[in-house]
């Protein structure tokens, strides 16, 4: 299931891993796995598990292998570190239950199906105004209340939520022109 670009060897230029690239198309899936992962994360704990799969990257790249799936590779660190957060909260007495859950291939399948559909998304985003896009991001990435983002943008609530709305059915005809069912 996985692409023929996502080779390690596509994210090297002069010998240098291309981190910008990796964080670029690589961020909302590693968002993805982490919310897949059943333990409800701050938003901060989630920020410090993506910057911490970059890091962790960055640090290991002479041992990775070149003919090898990034995807792997991110999905694999993401879920050890998700790992080491549980166990740093002690918040879970059986860290057995998600490890079975973390390290299935059903799940890194979907996660993988997931982080196309984000690509998908993301693209179409980069393509509408900025205030639109911005709008969008701030309700369903940054997890910003509509009155919130109301008060930000200067605009009434219920053009926030028209808006959204107007978003929310553009980037579903785009999926289901991808292929991907919608739900909703």
């Amino acid at each position: 299931m996985e692409k023929v670009n996502d080779k390690i060897y596509n994210y090297i230029t002069n010998n240098e891993l291309e981190i910008e690239t990796i964080m670029k198309e690589y961020n909302h899936y590693i968002y993805t796995i982490i919310n897949r992962s059943s333990i409800m994360f701050l938003k901060e704990d989630k920020e410090e598990i993506i910057l911490d799969v970059y890091l962790t990257l960055w640090n290991n790249k002479e041992k990775l292998n070149m003919n090898k799936s990034m995807t792997a590779y991110i999905a694999g660190i993401t879920k050890n570190l998700i790992l080491k957060k549980i166990r740093q909260q002690k918040h879970i007495e059986n860290i057995e239950d998600y490890q079975e859950r973390l390290t299935s291939i059903q799940n890194i399948e979907l996660d993988y199906v997931e982080s196309q559909k984000n690509k998908l998304i993301i693209n179409e985003l980069e393509k509408m105004k900025k205030e639109d896009r911005e709008i969008f991001m701030a309700y369903y990435y940054e997890e910003r209340k509509i009155k919130e983002i109301a008060i930000m943008f200067k605009i009434s609530e219920s053009k926030v939520k028209s808006k959204l709305f107007r978003t929310r059915n553009k980037l579903k005809k785009i999926l289901k022109k991808g292929g991907y069912e919608v739900n909703g």
